[in-house]
């Protein structure tokens, strides 16, 4: 019980540490870039044309809704990461007894954790995005969940639950799958220095799973507010997509599939140019 509540609060706190990067990676995930580019240097020296890093793009929040405003969606967010924490470690422990793998294991209990917090995830992004229309939609935790039900049912909970389970499931297995492949192969088990090397390899494989399975992040967040009434799910920031698959197929073909990703050295892709007036790349 103190381990399980020891946990709670550190993911508590790591949640609120966390959210206004959280806020401002969101806001370039829709696309919205409400500070123009400017000439800067890459590590390498040479001139680019760099959009505005995490802290420019915070600090243009903060002048507008204040500090206070950059934990907009620290709420529901936080209640995420409870439920998440609890549903994840008791079913867990029920299929500790169970004769599975344990990545099997791992994969049921994050799952069950996702699909149960999914409705505030979903509350926590729109959220945030209202605040490229300056919209007051979805302010109060209360008001946000009738909001959602009076207007798209249960099913508006869960929008943008799939792709984000198999980003979920996908990195998982794919973490657990390199981590195991560099400490049986990799690595030579017989040097000492090598048994401490293997503590970090789990660690370094999930940072790379993690990349990989980006895009299933994009897309789930992408969907979780499209078409929902806000000015960021709405055309020229979103196009009205009929599926994830629509969504995925849009982002690969207009090259976004890492939009969001890097929170600095932020280059302006090739081709594309800022709108002033609608405050996004084109």
């Amino acid at each position: 019980m103190a381990d399980a509540a020891s946990q709670v609060l550190l993911g508590s706190g790591l949640t609120i540490l966390s959210q206004p990067l959280m806020y401002v990676k969101v806001l370039i995930q829709v696309g919205y870039e409400p500070l123009p580019p400017t000439i800067g240097r890459n590590i390498f020296g040479r001139q680019v044309c760099q959009l505005p890093g995490l802290f420019c793009y915070a600090q243009h929040i903060a002048s507008i809704d204040g500090k206070r405003g950059l934990f907009t969606g620290l709420t529901p967010r936080l209640c995420s990461g409870v439920l998440g924490t609890v549903v994840h470690g008791k079913v867990l422990q029920h299929y500790q007894e169970c004769d599975k793998v344990e990545t099997t294991r791992e994969m049921m209990a994050r799952s069950a954790a996702t699909l149960i917090t999914h409705p505030f995830h979903v509350i926590t992004l729109r959220s945030m995005v209202q605040f490229i229309g300056r919209e007051s939609k979805y302010c109060g935790l209360y008001d946000s969940i009738v909001t959602i039900y009076r207007e798209e049912g249960i099913l508006g909970f869960f929008a943008g639950l799939i792709p984000r389970l198999l980003g979920d499931i996908i990195s998982l297995w794919l973490c657990n799958s390199l981590a195991y492949l560099v400490n049986t192969y990799a690595l030579d088990s017989g040097v000492s220095t090598m048994s401490e090397m293997k503590s970090y390899s789990q660690a370094v494989t999930g940072f790379f799973a993690s990349m990989l399975t980006y895009p299933f992040v994009l897309v789930s967040n992408l969907m979780a507010v499209n078409n929902c009434g806000l000015a960021g799910g709405c055309p020229p920031y979103s196009p009205i997509y009929t599926s994830w698959i629509d969504c995925w197929c849009m982002l690969q073909k207009e090259g976004n599939m890492s939009r969001g990703n890097s929170l600095f050295f932020r280059k302006v892709p090739f081709g594309k140019t800022y709108c002033c007036d609608l405050r996004m790349l084109i």
